[in-house]
């Protein structure tokens, strides 16, 4: 028998875009390597080793993201306690809108999402680097 699945992804998606912030590439492009500044890439690092990334960004596979984020996880990563604007990114936004949603939730602030990702982000002329595999 098939699942009934009653909430999809676009409604999901829908709500996040409700109740999230996001920032147009040009405008992120513009902020890169500021010091009250963070860019995290939340890909796949297969993703990340074929495409790229934006130079100086943080990788935070999203599978650990909301662990890295929580002080009190044994996961926690220190640059998710600085007071920083975290503007986090997928390949194309679905991801990191999703993603921004359960951030901001848990409190992060400020907190955006990259509207149409890392597509976007190379279609706007940002600086991307070669990543070696591991």
């Amino acid at each position: 028998m098939p699942q009934n699945i009653v909430v999809g992804h676009r409604q999901l998606m829908a709500e996040a875009e409700a109740e999230v912030e996001s920032i147009d590439a040009a405008d992120a492009v513009a902020v890169l390597g500021q010091p009250n500044v963070a860019i995290i890439d939340i890909r796949d690092p297969r993703e990340i080793e074929r495409e790229g990334r934006i130079p100086g960004s943080f990788h935070a596979p999203r599978g650990m993201l909301e662990f890295w984020v929580d002080p009190e996880s044994p996961y926690h990563k220190p640059i998710f306690a600085e007071k920083k604007k975290f503007i986090i990114h997928c390949a194309s936004g679905w991801r990191s809108l999703l993603a921004t949603q359960v951030l901001q939730r848990m409190g992060l602030k400020p907190v955006v999402n990259l509207k149409g990702g890392f597509a976007a982000w190379k279609e706007a002329g940002g600086p991307v680097e070669k990543v070696e595999k591991k």
